[in-house]
């Protein structure tokens, strides 16, 4: 039977009190407080729109936030409406981390910005599309792709939003693969300090996952990323027919997917509640770390994970790659990269410091391919190189 902890009696108690009397401790961040690149009226706050709502609004109106419905979280070419994709797992990251927030008093808005547009720099076929697209960056250039950079980069550049300095560093830092058992916020100041810790991250991938969180909003996203998908890739797992949910035991935070949602969320409230940080206890800890553990070892690792894309995509998105860029350097205006991407990317009405095409050739390769949906890479792949020797096969609802 499963088991699903609750908060303290007397912590509950003590937050319906606070809430009752109005001196619910505030730890989160204040609106006022707020950092953008520029102050324009349309950024304004409002009593209907407030400030991070700003960002909410921009991220998912974004047009790659559509892009997360057919981009894979871990099973690639599979065809199971059951199997979780992108655009579910950035939901599951948002509510979960809202009701952490909730509880804790933080900033929602800010909590649900970070959340929505956390993952939207990811390429096609999850982490795995993220090595390779890594790869050939680095080959081509000595610099380094990270999906959680990269979302930055949509926000920030690609689209010039005006994103928030506190949302974007959010964003930067939620690398979930990296987890830790205190969160302590270190602040940023300014976009000069943040683009220079962006830049770092190209230049390393080291970098890329030390970032940490400089509001408790971002710190409690980062942590609820993990949750997220903890529980929820075992469910896929079950479904795809690769392990049962069954095979896997911790007696500290459960197996199944509810529970480990509940009992680690209660926790982290327990543990966070009226601190300057967001903490698991220690045998918490060690059981998330443990979980993730089971998770690679069975789910992530696994042949029947990777095995297919390393011989038909990795090959696939060399030749895309070599291809779109030979097509730059020409300046062949109707290959995709320019009718599908630069075309598409300048409807945007932002104003740009630069015209977008003439960003370098390999980082406009690597913003097209990233940006790329699982199905319209395979059917861009098929378009570009249509005698290929490389196609690739979706397991189907009856096979």
């Amino acid at each position: 039977m499963p088991k699903y902890k609750v908060l303290s009696d007397s912590l509950a108690k003590r937050i319906e009190e606070e809430q009752r009397c109005g001196t619910f401790e505030k730890t989160g961040f204040d609106n006022s407080n707020v950092i953008r690149r520029n102050q324009v009226p349309t950024d304004k706050p409002s009593i209907w729109r407030p400030t991070f709502v700003h960002d909410i609004d921009k991220i998912m109106h974004c047009p790659y936030y559509n892009r997360y419905t057919d981009k894979t979280q871990v099973f690639s070419l599979v065809k199971n409406d059951d199997i979780t994709r992108r655009s579910l797992h950035v939901q599951l990251v948002s509510r979960i981390s809202r009701t952490i927030g909730r509880a804790l008093n933080l900033n929602l808005d800010l909590i649900e910005a970070i959340a929505l547009g956390h993952d939207i720099g990811h390429p096609p076929f999850a982490h795995t599309g993220e090595w390779y697209l890594d790869e050939l960056y680095h080959k081509n250039t000595g610099r380094h792709f990270s999906h959680n950079i990269h979302s930055v980069r949509v926000l920030d550049k690609i689209f010039p939003y005006n994103i928030s300095l506190q949302t974007l560093n959010g964003i930067a830092s939620h690398n979930g693969e990296i987890e830790l058992e205190e969160y302590y916020p270190q602040p940023i100041t300014s976009f000069e300090e943040f683009d220079k810790i962006i830049e770092s991250c190209y230049e390393s991938k080291l970098n890329a996952n030390r970032l940490l969180p400089s509001t408790l909003e971002g710190a409690v996203v980062r942590i609820s990323d993990i949750i997220a998908y903890l529980g929820k890739d075992r469910q896929d797992a079950a479904r795809y027919g690769m392990v049962e949910e069954s095979a896997f035991v911790n007696e500290d935070i459960g197996s199944i997917n509810a529970e480990i949602i509940n009992n680690l969320v209660v926790n982290i409230i327990e543990n966070s509640y009226g601190k300057p940080y967001i903490k698991l206890d220690k045998r918490h800890f060690k059981a998330l770390q443990e979980s993730k553990r089971d998770n690679y070892c069975m789910i992530y690792e696994s042949a029947a994970t990777r095995a297919k894309l390393d011989v038909t995509a990795k090959p696939m998105m060399a030749e895309i790659y070599g291809q779109l860029l030979d097509d730059l350097r020409v300046e062949k205006k109707y290959s995709p990269i320019f009718t599908h991407h630069i075309d598409f990317v300048n409807k945007s009405y932002y104003k740009r410091e630069t015209p977008y095409e003439q960003t370098e050739p390999n980082q406009l390769v690597v913003d097209f391919i990233a940006s790329m949906t699982d199905d319209y890479f395979i059917d861009l792949h098929k378009y570009l190189f249509p005698g290929s020797e490389y196609t690739v096969e979706y397991k189907g609802y009856f096979d």
